[in-house]
């Protein structure tokens, strides 16, 4: 499967994608508060009185700032080291598709499609670490 876009455009647009997608389940903790009227003054305090699936949306937001700064590091790495390929964006948007899933298994109380959804996403990340890694140990 050949894509349209140069591999480099899809790495640098998956940066700014996984960046979006932090906030996605910020939104549902965002209309949790409203609905429930909660105290904006002091948030985190707040968060205890939300409802479950609330929580798990912070907790969903909260885990996409984690693996957003592996992604990131290591499409850069993929980036500077001019290994960018038609396989480095099929493993970008792969990424894409799993952290997207991932935080709606979070909300919707799915914990072993939630674990598949992250185990692919940590395997995206190290594949494209890995590809950028062999500019190093070429024979």
């Amino acid at each position: 499967m050949s894509l349209p876009f140069p591999p480099e455009q899809v790495l640098l647009t998956g940066i700014a994608i996984a960046t979006v997608l932090i906030y996605l389940p910020y939104f549902v903790v965002a209309a949790a508060r409203v609905s429930a009227q909660v105290d904006l003054g002091n948030p985190r305090v707040a968060l205890d009185k939300l409802p479950p699936y609330a929580q798990r949306a912070n907790a969903a937001h909260q885990n996409a700032f984690e693996v957003f700064i592996l992604f990131a590091a290591a499409a850069l790495m993929v980036y500077t080291t001019g290994k960018a390929s038609n396989y480095t964006s099929i493993v970008t948007i792969v990424f894409l598709v799993s952290r997207l899933l991932h935080s709606i298994f979070y909300i919707a109380n799915l914990p072993p499609l939630r674990g598949l959804a992250w185990l692919v996403s940590i395997g995206c990340v190290a594949s494209l670490m890995g590809t950028s890694l062999t500019l190093f140990y070429k024979a």
